[in-house]
């Protein structure tokens, strides 16, 4: 018996070592994972047509499906097998242009070693793998529909994911004050008390400060990383996230072994906010990635709340954009950031939890810029290097585009200065080189 091609006494010890608590998986259930694995490595963090393919076909089929569709580098993509089963699940939805699109972003990253290796790579560290019938699914990241995480690879207490009805994101900024740090320890501590769970992102600053003291209170904590759990970043936090898998639970939607880069910082971030019932931004510049953090909570409804600081700190602005601009309720207290979570979670199917008597919000926190809304460029410019060139097919394989869209893109930075092309391929300019080059 096969799976994907591969004999089932090579697929299924490998996941059985990531699913201890589910020795005695069938034949379908491991499919299922080992697709799941595969699928968090195919497609970057939130794409939506994988998410809706898998939706429609189904884990297994839909890799199936993609493995037997050819798209040679230059030529129009092969759809039949897709199609094929598509017609078969009795859906339509699909344009064949947007499907032709993802098939090439897809790919190019498509390859069995990969997922092996991720897999042996994960069973080496004691991850385990989870999927969304598992008990221990976080319920909330459901709420991101077609792009909800194909599976999680979670280092730690896993159990923890499966309880976070009581639980509040703490997110601010890197940089973070004297004024930020004083708060988010009160915060977290006093939260912990209460019996939340603290969800962060494990970065520098706010996450860093309210992750410790969760631990030294003796609490919960969970951290969403931007990369594979097997190689912790940032660096400098190795200490504390040993810890917090030691406590708590450290989480991934991508494969071990994979980069963090600013795209999936951008993408963790709406994991933060699905899986916890609240978020709390105690510091945020004017730009901060923490007002990322609140847009994704803001879209699913999940209540926000802002610590306001010196009106003369920089550090503060952001919080008090929303305070004055978006759906933010001031919060001073653990006392006022707990009452930001309703009392009774929500049941399957009821959408977006809110307060008793709470208005839906007429503003949201915007999530990405309006010069990159897709986040192309971001994943661009990620997978090139300042120091030497990469060739088309290298730079699509790292950002988990199509290599015609990689092309076009790599034009208009080029015209604009950003990017140049030499002996060795495609690079960056430097920031020095830029601001030279700007006068």
């Amino acid at each position: 018996m096969t799976i994907l091609g591969l004999a089932e006494t090579v697929v299924g010890p490998l996941i059985r070592a990531l699913c201890p608590d589910d020795a005695h998986l069938d034949r379908d259930a491991i499919a299922e994972r080992f697709a799941r694995a595969a699928w968090s490595g195919v497609a970057e963090p939130g794409d939506r047509d994988a998410g809706r393919l898998i939706a429609v076909l189904g884990a297994e089929r839909a890799l199936a499906a993609l493995a037997a569709t050819p798209a040679p580098a230059g030529e129009p993509v092969e759809l039949g097998p897709l199609l094929a089963a598509l017609d078969a699940a009795g859906d339509d939805s699909f344009e064949s242009d947007d499907l032709a699109d993802a098939v090439k972003r897809w790919r190019s990253r498509a390859s069995v070693p990969t997922v092996l290796l991720s897999l042996r790579q994960a069973a080496r560290f004691g991850v385990a793998l989870l999927v969304p019938d598992d008990p221990d699914w976080p319920r909330g990241v459901d709420e991101l529909g077609d792009h909800a995480p194909h599976a999680l690879w979670a280092r730690g207490d896993r159990t923890l994911l499966g309880r976070l009805d009581r639980s509040i994101a703490i997110v601010g900024a890197r940089a973070a004050t004297g004024y930020g740090e004083h708060v988010t320890v009160e915060a977290s501590a006093g939260l912990v008390d209460r019996g939340f769970t603290i969800v962060s992102g494990a970065a520098y600053g706010i996450d860093g400060i309210a992750h410790r003291a969760a631990l030294a209170s003796s609490g919960s904590t969970v951290a969403f990383l931007a990369g594979g759990v097997d190689r912790f970043y940032p660096a400098g936090h190795e200490a504390l996230l040993t810890r917090i898998v030691e406590r708590g639970v450290v989480v991934s939607e991508v494969p071990c072994g994979t980069a963090p880069t600013r795209w999936r910082f951008l993408q963790r971030n709406r994991l933060i906010a699905a899986a916890s019932r609240a978020t709390v931004v105690v510091e945020a510049g004017w730009r901060s990635g923490s007002l990322n953090t609140a847009g994704h909570a803001a879209q699913l409804g999940r209540p926000i709340g802002a610590v306001p600081g010196p009106v003369t700190s920089a550090a503060s602005a952001g919080c008090h954009r929303l305070l004055r601009d978006f759906t933010a309720i001031c919060v001073t207290r653990p006392d006022d950031m707990a009452e930001l979570v309703p009392t009774e979670p929500p049941l399957p199917g009821d959408g977006p939890a809110r307060e008793p008597g709470e208005a839906t919000p007429t503003k949201s926190v915007p999530i990405s810029s309006g010069i990159d809304p897709t986040g192309t460029r971001i994943r661009l410019l990620d997978a090139l290097s300042e120091r030497s060139g990469r060739q088309v097919v290298k730079i699509a394989e790292l950002s988990g585009l199509a290599a015609d869209r990689v092309r076009a893109e790599l034009g208009l930075l080029e015209l604009e200065g950003i990017v140049h092309e030499g002996a060795g391929g495609w690079q960056k300019f430097t920031a020095n080189q830029l601001r030279t080059k700007r006068g």
